[in-house]
């Protein structure tokens, strides 16, 4: 018997921090985690580069990325969508 395993695709939701690469975009995801003695809620925020073929993402969108090869030296993710445009002012 084969078994066929099927790679889990992590996919993360953040907002967009910078636009100023070409094809690239920063997201900051923001995770909460409760403190191990004190109990306190932490909100931890990480930065990751993602890859944005049509240059879509502008600043303060919140996009969903997904996990790929690596595409650079510190890009491991790609754009899949951007769920809500920024307010324009």
């Amino acid at each position: 018997m084969t078994e066929e395993k099927k790679a889990i695709i992590k996919t993360k939701t953040g907002r967009v921090t910078s636009d100023r690469m070409q094809q690239t975009v920063v997201v900051e995801v923001e995770t909460t985690k409760r403190h191990p003695i004190y109990g306190r809620t932490l909100r931890q925020r990480t930065r990751f580069k993602a890859h944005d073929e049509q240059q879509d993402a502008h600043v303060g969108d919140v996009v969903r990325i997904e996990e790929t090869r690596p595409l650079s030296r510190e890009k491991r993710w790609r754009v899949v969508e951007i769920v809500r445009r920024a307010e324009q002012l």
